[in-house]
């Protein structure tokens, strides 16, 4: 599949999970494939990688570090045609009442600055390369954008967020660069992490008990999807079958987001 043929991606937070997934689908489509992740270890696993990922060490919610991502891309491919963000943190459904002050100040702060600012920062380090090339921005919302019951007060609340950032990012740079995200339902392989700020950050919701029977209970078509099920998504926002579409959203969930 050639699909993506000569796309230049940036790819942020492709370390595992749904990330990773969307960078190897990329690169099988025919994309040059740059990779900002924070792990060490994912970045050590990325650059071990027959498809020769640019890699860069660093935080998505800092400007530094993601123009450093950025300066790594143009160097290595002369410019960005797609943007596509896959950082997030969990919350593992506590509610308002289950928050101290103290919890909800600090976790308030964690969850939107790595769920929301994050993708804001990227857009914006990488925009003028973006708006050059007349490229696309593919953001990952949920499940839990659209309807509460999936996580927590922090979580959901921060994919309602994002949807609006969606919209917003849509409306404001259009016609010059597409923004449109995919917005999958639970998916097995993940390695979503909680928020260290209420102790989680040891907790991966990939790892849950009964996880895949969980997910499959969930889904109306009775499937429990993968991080490569919903990879397909963002190669088809990405590509020129995607050309007409800017502000929206799809939904490899299973059928999950019509209950």
């Amino acid at each position: 599949m050639t699909v993506l043929a000569g796309r230049r991606a940036l790819l942020i937070g492709a370390g595992s999970g749904i990330g990773r997934a969307t960078a190897d689908a990329f690169a099988e489509a025919g994309a040059q494939v740059s990779i900002l992740e924070r792990s060490v270890a994912k970045c050590d696993a990325l650059r071990s990688s027959p498809h020769s990922f640019v890699v860069t060490s660093g935080d998505a919610t800092s400007s530094a570090d993601t123009a450093r991502a950025v300066a790594a891309t143009t160097d290595a491919f002369g410019g960005i045609d797609v943007l596509v963000s896959c950082v997030g943190v969990f919350d593992y459904y506590l509610g308002l009442r289950d928050l101290s002050d103290d919890q909800l100040d600090a976790g308030f702060e964690e969850a939107y600055r790595i769920n929301v600012k994050s993708a804001l920062v990227s857009v914006k380090a990488a925009l003028p390369h973006l708006v050059e090339s007349k490229g696309s921005v593919v953001l990952t919302a949920s499940t839990s954008s659209f309807a509460a019951g999936r996580g927590g007060v922090l979580y959901v609340g921060t994919k309602f967020a994002l949807r609006g950032t969606v919209v917003a990012l849509a409306h404001e740079l259009a016609p010059d660069v597409r923004v449109n995200a995919v917005a999958p339902g639970g998916t097995l392989g993940t390695d979503l992490r909680g928020l260290e700020a209420l102790g989680q950050a040891e907790r991966s919701l990939g790892q849950a008990p009964r996880r895949e029977d969980d997910v499959r209970a969930r889904s109306p078509l009775g499937v429990a999807l993968t991080a490569g099920d919903v990879a397909a998504s963002y190669v088809f926002l990405a590509s020129d079958a995607a050309r007409g579409m800017t502000g929206r959203f799809l939904h490899p969930d299973g059928g999950a987001s019509i209950r």
